[in-house]
């Protein structure tokens, strides 16, 4: 039996899953932590998954690895491959005020033509600027950049040389100077950022290309970003549209359609496997229900039950759900609202029910600014700890229009990265078909009236 390895670096862990490689079936698995904060010494990433790899009885009967990891993190390199300063993480907002001289720079109609993303904060061009504007001695003695990923594959592959730095489609869509459509740095733009300076970039690799060999002579999967190492571990297809319900609200499909919005609320990313991912991000996720919770005094198993005890459209009340401002819409100072109150409705069963037709009203925004985009979505597919709602599975599919699928939870970015890695060691035409476990399938008739009340209320939580 053939052995995988699939490693998910993110921002708050490092896991690895061990696979067959014909099945996907998980043989042994260890996770460990990563330190807390905004920038991070990459060498922590290392440690952590050098930690990990022990737990999990080592990598010594592996035959292919792969990495998955949070995407958009700045990693600086000199001439000798040594890390010039911390890493900057995508939840690091210092680079706002660059990111908006980016896009008046350029235009965003400019930006959204040529790299199908508009710079903010989390984008890795943004970073660059941020950089090159604060800490130029730093800019000056960075030879390469690179990605979280990038940097851990090329750590596994044992070389010191930036030359052999390696990455994927769907991690270099992230960086703002890399086009999914094209398939093509736009080094110009990272050379804008950096004020004249043009540090040498990873090689991008095909969807199963080999990234080098690690020091047990196991193959290197080219890996990926962590959205697109979920999507490759759900088997997610053309027309399927994955919504994540995490500290953020993550909507992704995918397609071969790139989309190109001026907006810059839907990124043009790629997935692992050749297509397209276009992606919406929220800030807010499933904290809106453990906000109203808190508010209610109840747990999350009464929660769901005063929100099923209730009416669809909550009596007339509506939560919009910006409790920590929003990133889409791009609403950085709005807050949270409820709309609607009277004295019928203002109870808790209407309230709880609010809360999670609020949270699920905003990512069929998001799917709607995909659709529009020319984007088929066919099948919602429901993952992240909001999931585990009750009351958001069975409301989800009267809000989003759609069958909702939930599959059995487990580490989607870690198995996508061991499925890439099974997929570049047999080198087939398309990954392998593992089973991908239980999914429960919810239907529910559509509750227009809803998305209606939940639209009315948007403008008025921004007084306008």
């Amino acid at each position: 039996m053939a052995l995988v390895a699939g490693i998910d670096s993110s921002t708050q862990s490092c896991k690895v899953v061990i696979c067959d490689a014909d099945s996907g079936a998980v043989v042994r698995s260890a996770s460990s932590p990563h330190p807390d904060g905004t920038e991070v010494d990459p060498r922590w990433w290392w440690s952590a998954l050098q930690e990990t790899i022990t737990a999990a009885g080592g990598l010594d009967d592996v035959s292919a690895v792969s990495v998955g990891a949070q995407q958009h993190g700045m990693v600086c390199l000199d001439g000798a491959g040594a890390v010039v300063r911390n890493a900057l993480l995508w939840n690091d907002t210092r680079s706002s005020a660059a990111a908006d001289e980016l896009v008046a720079e350029l235009g965003a109609q400019e930006w959204a033509k040529r790299i199908g993303v508009v710079p903010v904060a989390a984008i890795t061009v943004a970073k660059l600027r941020w950089l090159a504007d604060h800490e130029p001695a730093h800019a000056d003695a960075t030879a390469a950049v690179c990605l979280p990923h990038d940097w851990l594959t090329w750590r596994l592959s044992g070389s010191t040389d930036i030359a052999d730095l390696r990455t994927d489609r769907s991690d270099a869509s992230g960086t703002g100077y890399y086009s999914s459509e094209a398939g093509t740095y736009q080094l110009d733009l990272l050379e804008t950022a950096m004020r004249g300076r043009r540090p040498h970039v990873p090689t991008v690799l095909g969807p199963a290309q080999e990234a080098g060999r690690t020091s047990t002579g196991a193959v290197l999967g080219p890996g990926a970003g962590d959205n697109a190492g979920a999507a490759l571990g759900l088997g997610a297809e053309p027309g399927d549209c994955v919504v994540s319900l995490g500290t953020s609200g993550v909507v992704s499909a995918v397609g071969d359609v790139a989309p190109h919005d001026p907006d810059g609320i839907v990124a043009g990313f790629a997935d692992a496997t050749g297509r397209q991912l276009p992606l919406v991000c929220t800030l807010n996720g499933a904290p809106v229900l453990a906000a109203v919770a808190t508010m209610l005094g109840v747990d999350f198993d009464e929660l769901d039950r005063l929100a099923m005890s209730a009416e669809p459209g909550a009596g007339g009340l509506t939560l919009v759900p910006y409790f920590e401002g929003e990133r889409s819409p791009n609403l950085p100072s709005a807050a949270g609202a409820m709309h609607g109150m009277t004295t019928r409705n203002l109870n808790a069963a209407n309230i709880a029910r609010a809360a999670v037709e609020g949270l699920l009203s905003s990512m069929a925004y998001c799917i709607d600014r995909i659709t529009e985009h020319g984007v088929d979505v066919n099948r919602i597919i429901l993952v992240g700890g909001g999931a585990r709602s009750g009351a958001v599975r069975h409301i989800a599919s009267a809000l989003l229009g759609a069958p909702v699928h939930v599959p059995t939870p487990a580490e989607y970015v870690a198995l996508g990265a061991a499925r890439q890695a099974a997929w570049t060691l047999a080198q087939d035409d398309s990954p392998p078909a593992w089973s991908l476990g239980i999914t429960k399938t919810y239907t529910a008739a559509p509750t227009p009236h809803v998305l209606d009340q939940y639209r009315a209320a948007q403008p008025l939580t921004l007084g306008q």
